[in-house]
């Protein structure tokens, strides 16, 4: 990240978000329950830079992503965007009028370019809709931005009166980035954009998110779980597991030296690109924590090989470890966690005179909570 997007104003910040869904059973509906599908998220984005939100499957991040533009509806917490039109705004309590001026300024590219594109829309139809609904063009005017937008991403003009059907996978994503773009926001929530394409397609995606960061100012909320994308493209990360973000530092920092268990096990299935390394990805017991029933104290302390008594009865709260290095674990200061080994690894890392990073030394048994194992691989 660059110095000036150190130094930059703060564009999006949350506090305690929440979101509960309601489980609802027997003949009545009756509410038995509640899944914590976020349960009290905070972070911030400065603007021009790139966050990246991880997480495996369940984790909570692509409902974040999603109370962020107010697709749902918050339980509870504030959403605070800096709108170059209506000034610093909470987007929890805006109302319909708010939101669709406020849709100008925040918009989002979605995981699935096959599904996200209407069948029966051209292209200029697609990507000048946003444009007609908000009243900035129409005619020959929206018709020359809708072309000048496809050669932002990489579409020829000749294409915009085609369906979405004649195009790859990559080619549709372009699209869905080009509407995304239409209104020139200030902020493009990034929910798994490149997961359903092959790796080299992704390679190009990346590389155009990027550019166009470059070229607009943009600021991007990522969504992701692959972390060696993440790495790319963020200049933060912030892991979320169970609801609950879990830890939050710059990418070089994160990844040389994680200060949460579950991140470690994450980067342990990161791919390294140096063939005399020999890692295997860290198993975790257990399964993930179910966000309907969620464990007393840690919620990540069921699978945890560092757990002691205290992670059993006492939640940790997201505390600054280092500066700008938040950490939800009640050992932070004390664990040597490894990292991803190469060149990123020399910030802060520890060595054991091998140039690898040294191994952390696992809670004694006596520590633990007796609590049967069941194995399974991260990644």
């Amino acid at each position: 990240m660059s110095g000036q997007a150190q130094d930059a104003p703060i564009l999006l910040e949350v506090k305690d978000l929440k979101k509960h869904f309601p489980i609802k059973r027997g003949f009545l509906s009756r509410t038995t329950g509640y899944v914590k599908a976020v349960d009290g998220v905070s972070f911030y984005v400065r603007q021009g830079e790139t966050l990246g939100l991880v997480g495996e499957s369940g984790s909570g991040k692509t409902t974040t992503g999603r109370l962020v533009v107010r697709a749902y509806e918050p339980t509870a917490g504030e959403v605070w965007f800096t709108d170059r039109e209506m000034g610093r705004i909470n987007i929890a309590t805006l109302r319909s009028q708010q939101l669709k001026r406020l849709r100008r300024n925040v918009q989002m590219i979605f995981q699935d370019p096959y599904s996200s594109l209407n069948p029966r829309m051209t292209l200029l139809q697609t990507v000048g809709e946003p444009l007609m609904l908000h009243g900035v063009a129409k005619g020959k005017e929206l018709t020359n931005r809708v072309a000048e937008l496809l050669e932002v991403v990489g579409l020829r003009p000749q294409y915009m009166n085609r369906y979405p059907h004649a195009f790859s996978g990559g080619q549709r994503q372009r699209i869905g980035i080009a509407r995304a773009l239409a209104l020139n926001p200030q902020l493009v929530i990034c929910d798994e954009p490149v997961s359903a394409l092959d790796v080299s397609v992704q390679a190009q995606i990346l590389n155009l998110l990027q550019d166009l960061q470059q070229k607009f100012g943009l600021t991007y909320l990522f969504i992701a779980h692959d972390l060696s994308v993440v790495e790319h493209i963020s200049d933060r990360v912030a892991v979320m597991y169970a609801g609950r973000l879990v830890e939050s530092a710059a990418t070089p920092k994160l990844f040389a030296n994680p200060r949460h268990p579950y991140t470690e096990a994450l980067l342990s299935a990161v791919p390294k690109p140096d063939p005399r390394v020999r890692t295997e990805p860290m198993m975790l017991p257990g399964e993930v924590a179910d966000a309907a029933n969620l464990p007393s104290g840690c919620p990540f302390h069921p699978r945890c090989r560092y757990r002691i008594e205290r992670c059993v009865t006492e939640t940790p709260p997201l505390r600054e470890i280092e500066p700008e290095h938040f950490a939800s674990c009640h050992r932070s200061e004390e664990l040597r966690l490894i990292g991803v080994f190469g060149p990123a690894a020399a910030v802060g890392s520890t060595s054991n005179g091998n140039g690898h990073r040294a191994e952390p030394e696992p809670a004694p048994l006596e520590q633990r909570s007796s609590e049967p194992e069941h194995h399974q691989e991260i990644g």
